[in-house]
């Protein structure tokens, strides 16, 4: 028998703030390997383009990210019926944002960040909200710098080259603007008032050394999220778990949790032996 695309659940992911789709393609991939109908979009005004040159459209209100994102959602609700959202960093955040004024049937939080207090984040960052000021906020960015959320040492060499050569990696940007970290911050504040309102099946990855949100964020998902949370701790990768060292059982997590807290129903099992061969 033959499953049409409408019959397939959906899971909409989103990348990190100045990013691109490519930090999560081992995620989706895993999932549309079982059968799950997966939509990473790129968001105007919130991420970058990954061709050469990192293209940025201007930084939008955080208001208007949900608003993207809650378009895509009610278009994949209308052609898949259930859906699934989760997210990277910022994702992640945005995620939850999406979470709180649509049904989601299930959260993936990876790497979440509710408070920047990674190993690798400067002291002067106490500084920042003077540079959210109007006339700053327009003008000032910020360079991204090693390890760029990265353990594996062949990985960062490659973004950095690619970041020098392209201004533009799979880990997203060279450079965070003012503005974005702004609004940002805007979304974080916004989320965090809403956590108990998340009341669906969630799961939470996290590294143990992650460089740019430590612990902090999530003892405060288990603390005050409406649903407690599945947490899954990760010893041998930085912030982007998705692409490091630990990236194949990243993406086994995400697909486990979703196979029993969103189910593909109707289609048949996968044996996940097979899948796990090819990601080994």
């Amino acid at each position: 028998m033959t499953i049409s695309q409408g019959d397939r659940p959906a899971v909409l992911l989103l990348h990190g703030l100045c990013a691109n789709p490519l930090e999560l393609a081992p995620v989706a991939k895993a999932l549309r390997e079982v059968g799950y109908v997966v939509e990473v979009p790129e968001l105007p005004g919130y991420g970058v383009s990954a061709r050469a040159g990192g293209e940025a459209t201007p930084v939008r209100p955080f208001e208007e990210w949900i608003a993207e994102v809650e378009a895509i959602h009610d278009r994949l609700a209308a052609e898949h019926g259930r859906v699934a959202v989760g997210g990277l960093c910022m994702g992640a955040v945005l995620s939850m944002a999406l979470a709180a004024r649509r049904p989601a049937s299930a959260l993936v939080l990876i790497s979440t960040t509710l408070h920047f207090d990674g190993w690798n984040v400067s002291p002067w960052r106490r500084l920042l909200p003077l540079a959210y000021l109007p006339p700053l906020r327009r003008r000032m960015s910020f360079r991204e710098t090693q390890p760029f959320g990265l353990k594996n040492e062949r990985l960062r060499a490659w973004v950095e080259q690619a970041m020098a050569s392209h201004q533009v990696s799979a880990v997203g940007a060279a450079r965070l603007s003012a503005a974005a970290l702004f609004e940002a911050s805007r979304l974080i504040r916004h989320v965090r008032a809403r956590l108990s309102r998340l009341t669906m099946p969630s799961v939470v990855l996290h590294a143990t050394e992650d460089d740019v949100a430590g612990p902090r964020s999530v003892h405060e998902l288990e603390a005050r999220l409406g649903h407690q949370p599945e947490v899954h701790w990760f010893h041998d990768s930085y912030h982007m778990l998705t692409l490091d060292n630990e990236r194949q059982a990243v993406a086994r997590t995400v697909r486990d949790f979703l196979l029993r807290r969103h189910p593909l129903a109707a289609l048949p099992p996968t044996p996940h032996g097979a899948l796990d061969e090819q990601h080994a």
